[in-house]
This record gives C-alpha cells, sequence and structure tokens, in this order.
C-alpha cells in the first residue's frame, strides 16, 4: 500500500473519534444564525459545514490545513494533495510514493478517447472534460465495493482508490481535450518519473524550452486545489458524493458547477479586460490611461473584472504569488507589465469610485483588492496558452484535488447525506410579518 493509504489508516480512528466527541460535547451549541437576506442571497457567510482541509481568512486568504499559501507556495501538487488529505506535510518519500501511484495508474482507457473525437468540433472543452469523467465513471471502485456489500467504515478505502486514478489519469484527459478540441495535432504521451504538474504541462504541447511552463503549471494546481468547503464546486461535489455517489459523479458534478459564469469563468474575463485596455491605447498603457479605462468602466455600470471578492478583504495571496512568478519570469512581456500597473492603480479608483456611490446614497465598495483571477489569464497567455475557454479546464484540474480530498474525508469521517430545510415565501411572511 501506498505512504498515503497507510498513513489514512492511521489517521481516521482518531479523526472518528474527535468527531464523535465534537458532537457529544457540542451537538446542541448553535453554530450561526441564518437572515433572511441570507436565504436569498445564496446562505453567504451562514456556517452550516464542516470543511478540514482549508479556511479562507477574510484578512489572510487561503490556508491548508493551517499553513498560510504562500509559506508553501513552493510545493508540488502530489504534495499539496497529501497534506489536503492527511493534515501533515509530506517527506520525500511520501512525495515519491504520491509520484508512483500515479504512474501506475495513469492511462486513460482508449474508450475515453473515442467519446472525446466523436464529439461536435465545436464542443465546450469543459463539456468535453465532464464527458471523459462520467464516461469513466464505470471503472469505479467505490461503485464495485459498494454493490458487494462494503461495510460503511471502510467506504473511504475505495473512494481514495478512485480519488487516485482520477487524478492520476486527469492530466492526459485535460491536455487531450486542449490538443483535440483545438486541432493541435496527435496526444502526447505521459511521462513516467516525470511529476503530475510537468507531465500536464508537457503533454498540452506548448513550448518549454527553460521549464518555466511546468514550474507555472505546479504553482497554478497548487494555487487553485482548494478554497474552503462553501464554494459552488466544492459544495455540488459534496452535497452529491454525500448521496454516496462515487468520485467520478460526484467530481462530474462540481465541475459542472465549476463551469459557470460566475465560478471558474473569471479569469478569462479578466484578461480579456486587460486585453482591451491594450488594445484602446495601442500596448502597454499609461497610470493615467488605466485610471480613465477603471472609471468608464465602473460608471457604465459594470465591474472590473478580478477585482473584489466575495470572502476576501485584502490581495488575494494566490494572485501576490502569481505576480512574483511574473516578476521572476517574464518581467518583460507586455500584458504582464500591464496586469501589474492595473494592480497599482485600480485599488485607489475603487476607493474613489466608492466615495462616489456614497454620496449618490448607494452602498460602498466592499474589496478594492485583486483576486486570484486578476493575474493568473495573463501568465498563461505568455505561454502561448490563448484559447480562453480551455482555462477553466486547467482550474478543473487543480480544483479537483480539493474536491476528492474533502470526499474522502467525508467518507472517512462518516458524513450524513446533506439535506437542508426550505421554507417558501409564505412562511417568511406569516413568521415575520406579525
Amino acid at each position: 500500500m501506498s505512504k498515503l493509504y497507510n498513513r489514512l489508516e492511521a489517521l481516521i480512528p482518531e479523526w472518528r473519534k474527535e468527531r464523535a466527541e465534537l458532537i457529544k460535547n457540542y451537538g446542541k451549541e448553535v453554530l450561526s444564525e441564518c437572515t433572511v437576506a441570507q436565504a436569498f442571497g445564496g446562505m453567504r457567510g451562514v456556517k452550516g459545514m464542516v470543511c478540514e482541509t482549508s479556511l479562507v481568512e477574510p484578512d489572510k486568504g487561503l490556508i491548508i490545513r493551517g499553513y498560510p499559501l504562500l509559506d508553501i507556495m513552493d510545493m508540488w501538487p502530489e504534495e499539496t494533495f497529501y497534506l489536503l488529505l492527511t493534515g501533515e506535510m509530506p517527506d520525500e518519500d511520501a512525495k515519491k510514493s504520491m509520484m508512483e501511484e500515479y504512474d501506475k495508474r495513469h492511462h486513460v482507457p482508449e474508450y475515453v478517447w473515442d467519446v472525446l473525437y466523436a464529439m461536435p468540433e465545436d464542443s465546450h472543452p469543459m463539456a468535453m472534460l465532464d464527458t471523459a469523467i462520467l464516461v469513466m465513471e464505470k471503472e469505479s471502485t467505490f461503485r464495485q465495493w459498494y454493490s458487494k456489500g462494503t461495510k460503511k467504515e471502510d467506504y473511504w478505502k475505495p473512494a481514495l482508490d478512485d480519488a487516485l486514478n482520477l487524478l492520476a489519469k486527469l492530466p492526459a484527459v485535460a491536455a487531450g481535450v486542449y490538443r483535440i478540441r483545438y486541432k493541435k495535432g496527435d496526444l502526447i504521451p505521459y511521462i513516467p518519473g516525470l511529476d503530475w504538474g510537468a507531465n500536464y504541462a508537457n503533454m498540452l504541447g506548448l513550448p518549454d524550452p527553460d521549464g518555466s511552463f511546468a514550474k507555472l503549471m505546479r504553482l497554478y494546481l497548487h494555487f487553485h486545489s482548494d478554497h474552503e468547503g462553501g464554494n459552488v464546486s466544492a459544495n455540488t461535489c459534496h452535497t452529491v458524493g454525500s448521496a454516496l455517489s462515487d468520485p467520478y459523479y460526484s467530481v462530474s458534478a462540481g465541475l459542472n458547477g465549476l463551469a459557470g459564469p460566475l465560478h471558474g469563468l473569471a479569469n478569462q474575463e479578466c484578461l480579456d479586460w486587460i486585453l482591451m485596455l491594450m488594445d484602446k491605447f495601442n500596448g502597454v498603457p499609461s497610470d493615467e490611461e488605466i485610471e480613465q479605462f477603471a472609471f468608464d468602466t465602473l460608471r457604465s455600470g459594470k465591474v472590473i473584472p478580478g477585482y473584489g471578492h466575495a470572502v476576501l478583504r485584502v490581495t488575494d495571496p494566490r494572485f501576490t504569488g502569481f505576480n512574483k512568478f511574473g516578476h521572476e519570469h517574464l518581467p518583460e512581456d507586455p500584458v504582464f507589465q500591464t496586469v501589474d500597473t492595473v494592480f497599482r492603480v485600480v485599488p485607489k479608483v475603487l476607493e474613489k469610485f466608492s466615495e462616489e456611490r456614497v454620496k449618490a446614497g448607494k452602498n460602498p465598495i466592499a474589496n478594492f483588492w485583486p483576486n486570484v483571477d486578476a493575474g493568473s489569464g495573463a501568465l498563461l497567455y505568455h505561454y502561448g496558452l490563448t484559447e480562453f475557454q480551455y482555462y477553466t479546464v486547467l482550474f478543473s484540474v487543480s480544483r479537483t484535488m480539493g474536491m476528492l480530498s474533502q470526499l474522502v474525508w467525508n467518507r472517512a469521517v462518516g458524513t450524513a447525506i446533506t439535506r437542508p430545510k426550505s421554507v417558501g415565501f409564505k412562511y417568511i411572511k406569516d413568521t415575520f410579518g406579525k
């Protein structure tokens, strides 16, 4: 068995004991209250689920298993998944063991390629990725074990097997989607012994003479891996998985949520705004030109893509990490230079515009700072990945680590099926209208 499996087998009894004690000691405590506005507003801010893998602090950003993201930004994705699952920083042996697991499991069944090649030429890359995952559902170890009558306490074992199989195959599938959809030529084979992120970069087929694109892919996959349990993709995967749907069904459902314009499409919208800005001013714009363009965008009733976040009230540490990568590897790139200058100018514009809104009797802007999407697209664009629709697939490959780690953890501790109580308009009027 792998080091990951052995470590989980030792940890899970401790987690189950801790869960039971928490329910026994604090089960009747009120965790949160929900206002009518929150119920209508997507339950934002309502504490109503448990997620051990990561935390998003409004004033700090993403924290993975107790580690602030920028403190661990050099981790490889193999290490990220181990940390997400166990809560422990992997040593070199554990990292090597993860790579060996992926090497053993990387082969994509031929029928998957048959299906992808048969799809319409104008299929969306996300539809192709989700279809490939659903097609592979027949391979599910969890479904096979459950059909034979597995004990509930062992559900995590086939779920982990499915997770490793899916993660091992996903870079090849996602790269294949890119090459098929955009007619880039033959599929590029997986290279045993090469790490997960570098393999994905290589199978895309983009030029990478100095290896910096592989470094970006490791960073990108690490940074987008998890973001608590309440975001649309993680929450959807959790809900579907709580019905004991296997990881293939659950992940596909989560990625269908990620494909939505309000979740996974943001980085392409951010890059599109940057390119429009550059097109208007024939290159890298000045501070004054950016300021005017930003005000024009805001006063026309639109938002500046990439600025503001549902939770964060500081600069997203993922943006900070990507910005650091850009300064190290592509400081002369005009698109990156524009993103960097926008970062210096736009928060001040948003602050002034917020004051305008207050004077006009409107709500102020809650957050002036960039999120991860404000900078990630520019880096991908630099390396020749210019097909915007594909960007969400990259996000999906990464976020699958978070969804699967949460799913395995929930199988391990025996989380119940998700079934919140809903109410209608009449209940609200009858209850609060008196």
